[in-house]
């Protein structure tokens, strides 16, 4: 070492309290969608738990059985098919989804939630003006509640289940196209029309 090197060592072992290195160990890593080492489920199961802490789910369903119905629900299944998947009523499958926050477009597609979220006429008087049974009020009004809990909550939990959930489709979807891309690359120009 030369003299201003040896200098310039002394300053840094003074200023990091007499450390003569600071290193840091690295690895070279591929890239990858995965946030953190967590599995989905797990991922999943810390979501609803955070969600059962803050509110009072309505559900005989386990944390098991909330996160299949959100795994079914980003698969587009209907309630009912999710019902017959776990063997309870859709009724269970709807509270449940309510109680997560996963609304589909079509769970108030015939009314304006808007319209009747402040009302505060009973179920029979908004039934009869909307021409629809109290059964499908009281959904209506179960889904704006729903929506105005999420909103509240920024929509943090549904944003968690479309990280979760949609990251993972996404993540298989490229999967897939690149070793089908591959795949296609490797056969090219080959010849497969081959008769055995």
């Amino acid at each position: 070492m030369n003299e201003k090197t040896e200098e310039l060592r002394d300053i840094f072992t003074t200023v990091t309290d007499g450390e003569a290195t600071v290193t840091q160990s690295q690895e070279d890593t591929r890239g990858s969608l995965e946030r953190d080492d967590q599995t989905d489920e797990e991922r999943l199961e810390n979501v609803i738990t955070q969600m059962r802490e803050r509110y009072e789910f309505d559900t005989p369903l386990s944390t098991d059985e909330l996160i299949t119905v959100a795994e079914s629900f980003y698969d587009d299944e209907s309630d009912a098919e999710i019902a017959a998947d776990l063997g309870v009523e859709p009724d269970d499958i709807f509270e449940a989804r309510m109680s997560l926050h996963l609304v589909s477009e079509d769970d108030a597609d015939e009314v304006d939630l808007a319209a009747i979220r402040n009302r505060e006429e009973d179920n029979a008087t908004l039934a009869a003006e909307y021409d629809v049974s109290e059964a499908r009020i009281r959904r209506y009004r179960r889904v704006a509640a729903a929506e105005d809990e999420s909103r509240t909550a920024n929509d943090r939990y549904r944003d968690e289940f479309d990280s979760i959930l949609a990251d993972a489709d996404l993540s298989a979807q490229m999967t897939t196209d690149v070793r089908e891309d591959g795949l296609e690359d490797a056969t090219e120009g080959m010849e497969t029309d081959v008769d055995f």
